[in-house]
């Protein structure tokens, strides 16, 4: 069921996305009626979020069941004994998925209203409470221990600090003040933390805010999938090229056991700083994170030697990860994208200058890239217009067969598509054709 408008985009975007979307292959195969209500769909989708939250557990530092077993207990804290399935993927083990229980309807809006910005009403529909540098409006009389109605401004129009709003917004649930208007307005240094404790979201998603911090990492689906697609080994030395936060990184070590060298680039130091606190927190040991731009990790002087660290000579991988910089449009929820059609078209250049499946989780790539049958089947995309909108509640759930719920997290995730390279010749053998 659909509860929120399609993405907001700008018009130039979202037509040159359009235009891609509804190429000649896509249209052949089905109907421009077809392809246009497809498209309409997959906008409408990302505004939602997916119908599970999916954490990887922390091989490295406990079992599977061990980790599900403490999610578990503290899922029942947080939802006050209401039992909320946690699976295990089948096909990815270490991965747990939990069931969002909404859109949750006849939640009785409250007069008292606060304003979030559109990101910060991203995260609180995937289970997030509203914290402090969040809250850009809230009510004249606004006090901790109010009950809050919460909108998301997802045209980015509201300035911080009024005390109405009527413009666009979107109602995201109620939760309780833990500040009041003056506290959080009132020219004092800055506060970070909570400022409404949501306790009725319109999604009921776990909240996993200091939970379990070294057993468990937040992740999509796809992004998991991921390093399972790139099945590091025990022993091998591998690149992960654009790596911050270090979701893959670390992953790709819990793999390997922590047996074997995994190098980790960004090109923004306190990006990397993050990838290092990752990977300590986990009790990983095999990476080493460098600030270093991905477009220069090839060395073209021999001479010098670096010791190990960037750039490196051709051919030190066994492995290499790129998850390339991209508008991220893909995610979900995402209720406006402001991007100029420059900035969307800015990601391709720098994607192809990065560039000098089991499991198969994922569909095949989309037609129109100019691949054959055979080789779509190697692309694992991820399109989460391939389902309804869900109406999950309680009961639905008591009724659910595992593997419908299972087939149901494949398909309705973010957008994501993944493609693995296997090299086939070295750089060292010369070409006879040349």
């Amino acid at each position: 069921m659909s509860v929120f408008p399609k993405i907001s985009l700008r018009p130039e975007v979202e037509n040159y996305l359009k235009e891609g979307f509804m190429n000649k292959e896509v249209v052949s195969a089905s109907s421009k009626q077809e392809a246009e209500r497809k498209f309409e769909t997959l906008l409408n989708h990302l505004s939602h979020p997916p119908s599970f939250t999916t954490v990887r557990v922390n091989t490295h530092l406990a079992s599977v069941q061990h980790v599900k077993n403490l999610l578990i207990v503290e899922l029942q804290k947080q939802f006050n004994e209401l039992s909320i399935p946690v699976l295990q993927h089948p096909d990815l083990p270490d991965v747990l998925l939990i069931p969002v229980i909404g859109p949750r309807k006849n939640i009785k809006k409250q007069q008292c209203e606060a304003i979030v910005g559109a990101q910060c009403g991203n995260a609180v529909l995937r289970g997030a409470h509203v914290y402090v540098p969040g809250i850009m409006s809230a009510s004249k009389f606004m006090k901790a221990g109010d009950v809050i109605s919460v909108y998301s401004d997802i045209k980015g129009k509201c300035k911080k600090g009024a005390k109405e709003f009527d413009g666009t917004k979107v109602f995201l649930g109620n939760g309780i003040s833990e500040r009041s208007r003056k506290e959080i307005f009132g020219g004092l240094p800055a506060l970070k933390g909570i400022g409404i404790r949501m306790t009725e979201p319109i999604y009921l998603s776990p909240s996993f805010d200091s939970v379990l911090p070294s057993y468990l990492f937040l992740q999509n689906l796809p992004s998991a999938v991921v390093t399972h697609v790139l099945n590091p080994q025990p022993g091998e030395k591998i690149l992960d090229m654009c790596a911050a936060p270090g979701g893959k990184t670390t992953h790709i070590a819990a793999l390997i056991h922590d047996q074997g060298e995994v190098i980790a680039l960004d090109k923004i130091s306190n990006k990397v700083e993050k990838i290092k606190q990752n990977a300590l927190l986990l009790g990983l040991n095999s990476i080493r994170a460098f600030c270093f731009d991905g477009t220069k990790a090839v060395k073209v002087d021999t001479i010098e030697h670096t010791e190990g660290a960037p750039p490196f000579l051709p051919e030190s991988f066994d492995r290499i990860l790129l998850d390339a910089p991209c508008s991220g449009m893909g995610q979900r929820p995402n209720m406006a994208c402001n991007l100029t059609l420059k900035e969307v078209t800015s990601y391709q250049p720098l994607q192809r200058k990065l560039f000098t499946v089991e499991p198969q989780i994922g569909g095949e790539g989309m037609m129109g890239a100019g691949l054959s049958f055979e080789q779509l089947k190697w692309l694992q995309r991820f399109d989460p217009s391939f389902v309804s909108l869900q109406d999950t509640d309680i009961d639905s759930l008591r009724d659910a067969r595992i593997e419908d719920m299972i087939w149901l997290a494949n398909k309705d995730c973010i957008g994501f598509f993944i493609a693995k390279f296997l090299k086939c010749k070295s750089t060292s053998e010369k070409d006879p054709q040349r």
